[in-house]
């Protein structure tokens, strides 16, 4: 019989709580809805990228260890990572003889080094670090491609992810993340899957990468600069946004307040052949992804 057999999600819950109570400030709300564990593992062999024996799995944040297990369970390699040192003694007592092939990592997933050859990323990503995981997440990929991540993010946060309802959840977050991956929705976790139940509901999210061929060669860190800056103040019109040097500009290699202010002035005046005339009279929500692209190409010219 295999180990990880005598274990399920509920007992490794009650485990972790008889020692712990959870702390609101690290975001845990502990998984123990076995179908959306099963949801989870169900997508990858959907995207063509099953968890198996194959697998290198990256889980950040992963508590009692509920959706670790059932990954366990299908023979992968995971590497855990986990800023709470009971919830790291718990996992040790847990799995340490159940001869699986965990690593266990105690630490701040947005600060130290994560581990190279990662196949997926799975998890159930605290709230409040879900924007700074998926900034680590996307510059992981530009040098270490990643065949496929599921994150268990809050509902609405998910919507900005996937832009669903333009123009009302398109901004930086959804069009950054658009540059290196297609991101799809897909069930939504009830505030009842989880212990303690947070407030509101959760969403599984797919990120598959994808290139796109309108995207090749231009400057990513401009792009994600431009449109953090227009959205910030995404009532105005695109001609005022851009009159304004970004705060940040100078950490673009090459870039600074006189080659910005020279470069946006000439945009106006000359305009975009690709986009419709007028287009600086718009708002930043009102362009698509292209559109920005366009932009950023332009103004590097």
């Amino acid at each position: 019989m295999n180990p990880l057999e005598s274990l399920d999600t509920r007992l490794l819950v009650d485990l972790l709580m008889d020692r712990i109570e959870p702390r609101k400030s690290l975001g845990q709300h502990y998984l123990i809805d076995d179908e959306v564990i099963e949801r989870t593992l169900q997508i990858s062999a959907e995207q063509g990228s099953p968890i198996s024996e194959n697998s290198h799995v990256l889980e950040v944040g992963p508590g009692p260890g509920s959706l670790t297990l059932a990954m366990l369970k299908r023979s992968a390699r995971i590497t855990a990572i986990e800023i709470d040192e009971k919830s790291v003694n718990h996992l040790n007592r847990v799995f340490r003889d159940k001869a699986c092939n965990l690593e266990i990592i105690q630490g701040d997933a947005l600060s130290i080094g994560w581990p190279e050859g990662i196949t997926h990323m799975i998890s159930n990503i605290p709230y409040q670090i879900s924007s700074p995981i998926l900034d680590r997440l996307t510059k992981l990929h530009s040098s270490l491609p990643i065949e496929l991540s599921i994150l268990l993010v809050q509902d609405d946060f998910a919507q900005r992810m996937a832009m669903t309802s333009a123009p009302y959840d398109i901004g930086p977050l959804g069009l950054n993340l658009w540059l290196d991956f297609e991101v799809e929705i897909d069930k939504k976790v009830a505030p009842h899957s989880f212990i303690p139940s947070p407030r509101v509901n959760s969403r599984l999210v797919i990120l598959r990468p994808v290139k796109r061929p309108e995207v090749e060669g231009i400057n990513k860190q401009l792009f994600r600069i431009l449109t953090k800056h227009c959205f910030s103040n995404r009532r105005r019109k695109i001609s005022t946004l851009l009159k304004k040097t970004p705060s940040r500009i100078s950490r673009v290699s090459g870039w600074h307040r006189e080659r910005w202010e020279s470069s946006t002035s000439k945009l106006i005046q000359s305009g975009i052949p690709e986009l419709e005339e007028g287009w600086y009279n718009l708002r930043p929500e009102n362009l698509e992804p292209e559109d920005w692209v366009s932009i950023v190409r332009n103004i590097s010219s």
